[in-house]
């Protein structure tokens, strides 16, 4: 397997994941790390070269994990795993705030690496 994905995928899936959290209200965590890691996986590559839109798979993962992480607890956990995950990798910032919208995904915030999970 592929260890040196892992940490790439978490710190994009982190900029996407802290947007998702703002979003999304709830109260008991049922989403993991590595279901976060999996969805957030296919954006990668964008998320550090940025040649072009995202790819349809990046932005059908954004859309799982925001429809999966519906309560607060599972914002926190996604937004953390994400963000943990983005110290590992050189991700362009701006690719990671502008992903939600270039999938078609509106967020009343902005998404940024400084965000604090734990509101």
């Amino acid at each position: 397997m592929e260890q040196s994905s892992i940490p790439i995928v978490p710190s994009l899936a982190a900029a996407f994941l802290i947007i998702l959290y703002v979003v999304l209200p709830s109260s008991e965590a049922a989403i993991s790390c590595s279901d976060v890691i999996m969805d957030m996986q296919p954006c990668v590559n964008y998320l550090i070269s940025g040649i072009g839109p995202p790819p349809a798979p990046c932005c059908a993962g954004v859309s799982n994990l925001a429809s999966t992480a519906t309560t607060t607890t599972d914002k926190q956990t996604a937004c953390t795993c994400l963000k943990n995950a983005s110290r590992n990798i050189n991700l362009k910032p701006e690719l990671a705030k502008s992903l939600p919208e270039n999938c078609g995904i509106s967020l009343p915030f902005a998404v940024s690496p400084d965000v604090d999970c734990s509101e």
